[in-house]
C-alpha cells in the first residue's frame, strides 16, 4: 500500500510542477520579470521561490542538509535578479533532487530538521512534507495562472 501511496503523491506533485512550467511557457524575460499585482512579486521570482521550497523541505528538512545555493541568498520577496534560464534550471534541479530524496525515504520517516513555527510542529514525516509541497506548489500555480492572464490574457494553461 505504501508504494501505491508514494506513487500517487509523486504523481500529484509532478502534475503541479508541470502546471507551473506550462503556465509560464512562452513568456519572455520582460513578462516573467514584470510585477502585475501591487505586492510586486514576479512570475520568475515565484519560480525561484518554489525552487527554494523544494530545496528547503526535501533537503534541509527531510535529510537535514542541503548543498550551498548557486548564488547568494539575497532574500528578495518573490523577485529575482537572475536570468530566466538560470531560475528554471534551478527549479528543475531542485525538483529532481526532491524526487531522489522522496524515492529513497519511507513515508513515515520523521524529518531530520524542523521547519520553524507551527507548521514545523504539524509536519512529522515525509508524508506531511510532500503534502505540504503539493499544497504550496498548487497554491502558487494558481497565482501564476492569474498573473499569466493579467500579462497576456491567456487562461486555461497547464496539464490539469
Amino acid at each position: 500500500m505504501t508504494d501505491d501511496e508514494k506513487s500517487t503523491l509523486l504523481a500529484f506533485l509532478r502534475a503541479q510542477r508541470e502546471s507551473v512550467l506550462a503556465i509560464l511557457d512562452g513568456l519572455g524575460e520582460e513578462e516573467l520579470t514584470r510585477p502585475v499585482l501591487p505586492s510586486g512579486w514576479t512570475s520568475l521570482g515565484m519560480v525561484e521561490h518554489l525552487g527554494y521550497a523544494e530545496r528547503h523541505w526535501f533537503q534541509e528538512i527531510v535529510t537535514g542538509s542541503a548543498d550551498p545555493l548557486p548564488w547568494p541568498d539575497d532574500h528578495r520577496p518573490l523577485t529575482t535578479p537572475r536570468r530566466p534560464e538560470a531560475v528554471f534550471a534551478f527549479y528543475r534541479e531542485q525538483c529532481r533532487r526532491s524526487d531522489e530524496v522522496f524515492a529513497a525515504t519511507p513515508l513515515p520517516t520523521p524529518p531530520r530538521a524542523r521547519h520553524p513555527g507551527s507548521l514545523g510542529e504539524e509536519i512529522t514525516d515525509l508524508r506531511g512534507v510532500v503534502l505540504h509541497v503539493i499544497e504550496e506548489t498548487a497554491r502558487h500555480a494558481g497565482h501564476l495562472d492569474a498573473a499569466r492572464e493579467l500579462l497576456d490574457g491567456r487562461t486555461g494553461l497547464g496539464p490539469r
